[in-house]
């Protein structure tokens, strides 16, 4: 059921953000491991933000039931098909939904912040 600001997304579009979380860590695992072993210089390892960050919002929007990319569009998904969206009517219900947007995509920017200076000092 859509809330503005809290839930825009159903069980399909759910699955699909945890997915592409998990494809997230998974790279990011596979490149920190290959850094590492490879000795590859601190600065190139700030590279790890890019995956991290996808990773991060993945989750984020799968725990949220919320797609920051719904969001900043105006959309939302609860039905069994993947992509396929409905228009927010309601000025006031986009723009809280644009505010949640904007939280996920900054978490997820600061968690691949961190998981990349983690990276570079390790």
């Amino acid at each position: 059921m859509y809330v503005p600001g809290v839930c825009n997304i159903g069980k399909a579009e759910i699955s699909r953000r945890s997915q592409a979380g998990w494809i997230g860590a998974g790279i990011t695992a596979a490149a920190w491991i290959t850094f590492y072993f490879a000795h590859v210089q601190a600065p190139w390892r700030l590279f790890l933000f890019v995956p991290a960050a996808l990773s991060a919002s993945g989750f984020l929007q799968a725990v949220m039931h919320f797609c920051a990319g719904f969001g900043n569009r105006g959309v939302f998904n609860f039905g069994p098909e993947v992509g396929k969206t409905d228009t927010v009517a309601q000025a006031e219900f986009r723009k809280k939904d644009k505010r949640k947007a904007q939280q996920i995509l900054g978490l997820s920017a600061l968690i691949g912040v961190v998981m990349a200076v983690v990276a570079y000092f390790v």
